[in-house]
């Protein structure tokens, strides 16, 4: 069978039961010329068929859809890896069938999973490793929660040993966040407080701290690598602030790193900035192995400096896979193949491996900030020193006809996915367009790119009038 053989419709042309519904539900139809004997001609879109198919013919029904989807090479909004090597895709297929959380049947993949972590609390300067614990998660949002959860149940337990109340706890955090800590405010009856970044204090800096901390506070929020734009910030400013803070209040809080990709990427290419565990107030990072970790999603970690960091009531015991396993997850089972993949990966590049890979990135990202700072239309917000990711604001231009939207459409137009949005609350006025240098985007890329933006860019110059306002919104969320 070749590409491309069936096709989603709303036709009621089905066989056997699958007529129902069928005017409502739609289906996917075969190709008439492809169509086997006796099978069916069309399936139904939102309800299990009533009769199976052959396998070949099931495979090439998800092929075709599959195949519809973009190319991950040309998306440059995403951070999450879309690529490894043949070796780490046969331990993919080798390992598909392994439980992360049945340490009793995959005992040897659960010591690969604590050999990692165990490598990322090095990686992050942990003082006392023997002393460190952490674990694997499906995703740094996953990992992120569970630093949280530590962070509010250790505070809980100080204030019931004092005698006062639990009811109104706070998270401090920049208002640039990526959505997973708003989740984790909302499911788990936290009350989130933003400090507003603003053009003088692009990302949380430990400027007005004080309006923001008090005897309710949980924790900080220390962001490596911001979504909206890939900044750091400065974790041992905010540490200074929380000093200045504890000076006058008495009141000792501490910071959860959310290193989703600076924690994979600053130890190889700044490896003199501190913001890890050489913090002394920094209690527990996390980071996403599927992002400049280089794995396929869903892998997260998360790590705590010390055991003491991790309140033991949040580790549950199971005894009913085979023998006694502690567990801390927000979900039971899960793949563990990732976890050998990110072993792989460690196993294979090596300190200097990610240096090269990441180094490259970066290159990649400064030189097309560099271009993009150039062009008379653009702004850049930052230049990708961080992470390799940048963002630009549109210049005032009397009489232009576009704005970044139009842009963001014109490029998908050629196939690069750069996504336009408004910042944050308090600077929701501001629409940037951001691009995230990943591994694999080289400087031909690059040029292309450049080729391609120039000429979108010249095309909406010659615009007579504006482009129609419902191009106007945009499909990007963070």
């Amino acid at each position: 069978m070749s590409d491309t053989h069936f096709s989603t419709t709303a036709s009621s042309t089905c066989c056997g039961n699958d007529t129902r519904d069928a005017d409502r539900l739609g289906s996917v139809e075969i190709n008439p010329l492809f169509a086997r004997p006796k099978e069916a001609r069309s399936f139904p879109k939102n309800r299990i068929p009533d009769t199976g198919s052959l396998p070949e013919t099931a495979y090439q029904v998800v092929h075709d859809d599959a195949m519809l989807d973009g190319n991950a090479r040309l998306n440059l909004a995403t951070f999450v890896g879309t690529w490894m090597d043949d070796y780490a895709n046969r331990i993919y297929m080798e390992a598909a069938d392994k439980n992360m959380i049945d340490k009793d049947e995959y005992p040897k993949t659960a010591e690969i999973e604590d050999r990692c972590w165990r490598m990322l609390a090095d990686l992050w300067n942990n003082p006392d490793i023997d002393h460190a614990i952490g674990t694997s998660t499906i995703g740094s949002s996953e990992a992120c929660m569970l630093g949280g959860l530590a962070l509010k149940r250790r505070w809980v337990k100080a204030r019931k040993a004092a005698g006062l109340p639990t009811d109104k706890p706070n998270l401090v955090m920049s208002s640039a966040v990526q959505v997973c800590w708003e989740k984790f405010c909302n499911y788990f009856d936290v009350e989130p407080r933003f400090v507003p970044i603003s053009e003088e204090h692009k990302v949380l800096d430990g400027y007005d701290l004080d309006k923001y901390v008090d005897e309710n506070t949980i924790g900080v929020v220390a962001i490596m690598g911001v979504t909206y734009t890939g900044m750091y910030e400065p974790v041992q400013h905010i540490s200074d602030a929380l000093d200045r803070i504890q000076e006058k209040t008495g009141l000792n809080i501490h910071i959860h790193v959310d290193a989703a990709s600076g924690g994979i990427i600053a130890p190889f290419i700044q490896p003199d900035l501190a913001w890890d565990f050489r913090v002394k107030r920094v209690v527990s990072i996390s980071t996403s192995g599927h992002k400049y970790g280089l794995v396929y999603p869903g892998l997260g970690w998360v790590v705590w400096r010390s055991t003491a960091d991790l309140p033991e009531s949040l580790v549950f015991k199971v005894s009913y896979l085979g023998g006694e396993m502690p567990t801390f997850a927000l979900n039971f089972s899960r793949p563990g193949a990732q976890v050998l993949l990110q072993y792989y990966m460690f196993l294979r590049l090596g300190v200097e491996g990610y240096r090269r890979v990441q180094q490259a990135s970066h290159d990649v990202a400064k030189y097309l900030s560099s271009e993009i700072a150039a062009m008379d239309d653009f702004t850049l917000w930052n230049d990708g020193s961080d992470i390799p990711v940048f963002a630009w604001m549109l210049k005032d231009k009397p009489g232009r006809k576009w704005n970044l939207y139009d842009l963001q459409d014109r490029l998908r137009m050629k196939g690069w996915l750069v996504p336009a949005y408004p910042m944050p609350v308090d600077l929701t006025d501001v629409t940037v367009q951001r691009i995230v240098v990943r591994n694999g985007f080289s400087h031909d890329l690059a040029e292309s790119f450049l080729k391609d933006l120039k000429a979108c860019v010249a095309y909406l110059d010659n615009l007579q009038a504006p482009m129609p306002s419902e191009a106007h919104v945009s499909g990007f969320h963070h």
